[in-house]
């Protein structure tokens, strides 16, 4: 009877090791991402180019909402927004509110989404990416800067399109690292 509950005790112990080993290694790698994406947004581009880069951040939070919403939510997106407005030298909390409501509705349709095909999730990307856009043009207006031109909607296109391969790469590592 000791020797059995010893044993239990034992396995308890390793299971809880295991579960620990995988939060630190889901975290690592949510975390990971999310600077890369940052990284991403600061890269210099050509003065052409600036107004086609993508919301990098805002498609890792997507993603990660998306796939792991019990441990990515919008507290966390809160908290990416607030360091994409460090980063960029916007209103503090800009970001944050635009990146916090997109995160909000991806955790509320996070079920539908994920079954939906790559074409469809491109093109409820560019629908989140539409919001999270008129989001910032919002505050911006706000704060009262100018209304930016056209090319101010870009982004939305760029990340709608590059949506496919940023999902797969992430379902990749997700998948080669066992985060769940």
């Amino acid at each position: 009877m000791v020797q059995r509950a010893l044993k239990h005790k034992q396995q308890q112990r390793q299971q809880d090791d295991v579960s620990n080993t995988n939060m630190v290694r889901t975290y690592t790698l949510i975390i990971l991402s999310l600077i890369l994406a940052l990284m991403l947004s600061i890269l210099p581009l050509p003065a052409w180019a600036v107004w086609f880069r993508p919301e990098w951040v805002v498609l890792a939070v997507i993603y990660w909402v998306m796939a792991l919403p019990d441990r990515v939510s919008v507290g966390s997106a809160w908290l990416a927004g607030l360091f994409l407005d460090a980063v960029n030298g916007t209103v503090l909390g800009e970001h944050a509110l635009a990146m916090t409501i997109v995160a909000y509705l991806v955790l509320k349709f996070h079920r539908q989404i994920r079954v939906f095909p790559l074409w469809q999730q491109a093109l409820t990307v560019a629908v989140l990416m539409i919001l999270y856009s008129v989001t910032i043009l919002w505050i911006q207006g706000f704060v009262g800067e100018p209304i930016p031109t056209l090319l101010y909607w870009s982004p939305v296109l760029t990340s709608a399109i590059l949506w496919p391969w940023v999902f797969i790469i992430l379902r990749n590592y997700r998948r080669r690292y066992k985060v769940q």
